[in-house]
């Protein structure tokens, strides 16, 4: 079986198709421009340079095209590095198509929507069920198929609702071990605390943000909706107030970009819950990358740490 970008290690070769998921042009010190490239397939992605560049090339290697190229993997600054030594564009001929080389889920979206149904059905107070059931219907084919993030975390294909059903896993455990939570509201908080994405991130293929997640952000966006779809369902009391408070202040801290700081029980639990299967996400994936008994690449939002792969097996 042919191996993907992901496992490639530094002083291996390689030769094959992969999909630029960002390009962008820069300026060496005499002068010259070159495009600094990450490219993509099912398994991982990896930066590249493509030095001495043409009008032409700037045209051509862009975000969302298929690629052919030869290389080696190198190491700079303690991160793997692409050098290019011959690259073209993938031609019809080809029979290469975008979605083989766009990172899934491990779970299959009909699973992830299966449990997300189960919780719905779990909800016993009414009006936070209408409200959640009311943003599945809306948004039911965005929400199984966007990424929770441009990068860092849950960045592939249906990776929000792999995000919120993994989240719902961790606090199903939670609620039985601390029985005085209000399981209603911290399961809806938990299902809508990212929705605000499908606006502020623009789809799976090369995602970037858009012009409302630039300018507003997805927190403030879907604390705006709740408000329009609880109006439109009719629906008035505190649980609104609250479902709103769950999602304005799910990142914790205002400079993490929450407004307020979580200040009800359920919400401080979504926040940490949030935290671990973030977290846990991209240390997994990063650690799959490296043998036991060597460290990962430095992890930006880890506060750029490495971390080990211990040498003895888990019992």
């Amino acid at each position: 079986m042919k191996k993907g970008i992901g496992s490639y290690l530094v002083g291996d070769s390689f030769e094959g198709f992969v999909l630029i998921k960002e390009s962008s042009r820069g300026l060496t010190s005499n002068g010259k421009p070159f495009l600094t490239l990450i490219l993509r397939d099912a398994t991982g992605e990896i930066e590249a340079k493509l030095w001495d560049v043409t009008k032409e090339d700037e045209v051509i290697f862009i975000a969302e095209q298929i690629i052919w190229i030869t290389g080696e993997v190198n190491q700079f600054r303690g991160k793997p590095q692409m050098k290019i030594t011959s690259i073209r564009p993938s031609q019809p001929t080809d029979g290469v198509h975008v979605s083989e080389f766009i990172e899934k889920a491990p779970v299959e979206r009909e699973e992830l929507m299966e449990k997300l149904t189960e919780t719905i059905f779990e909800m016993k107070n009414p009006n936070l069920q209408r409200i959640v059931r009311a943003f599945i219907k809306k948004y039911q084919e965005a929400i199984l198929t966007y990424p929770a993030a441009s990068k860092n975390h849950h960045e592939y294909v249906s990776g929000l609702a792999h995000h919120i059903v993994s989240m719902l896993a961790v606090a199903k455990e939670l609620g039985n071990l601390y029985p005085q939570i209000n399981k209603d509201l911290l399961y809806a908080g938990i299902i809508l605390h990212d929705l605000g994405k499908l606006k502020e991130l623009s789809g799976v293929v090369s995602t970037s943000y858009t012009l409302e997640g630039k300018l507003l952000g997805h927190i403030p966006m879907m604390v705006e909706e709740i408000g329009h779809m609880a109006k439109e369902l009719d629906i008035e009391g505190e649980e609104v107030l609250i479902l709103q408070h769950m999602v304005l202040s799910h990142h914790g801290k205002k400079e993490w970009g929450s407004p307020t700081p979580p200040l009800i029980r359920e919400a401080e639990l979504l926040h940490f819950i949030d935290l671990i299967d973030a977290k846990m996400n991209m240390l997994n994936r990063a650690l799959e990358k490296v043998k036991p008994g060597e460290f990962t690449g430095r992890l930006f939002a880890m506060d750029n740490r490495t971390f080990y792969k211990p040498s003895f097996e888990k019992e």
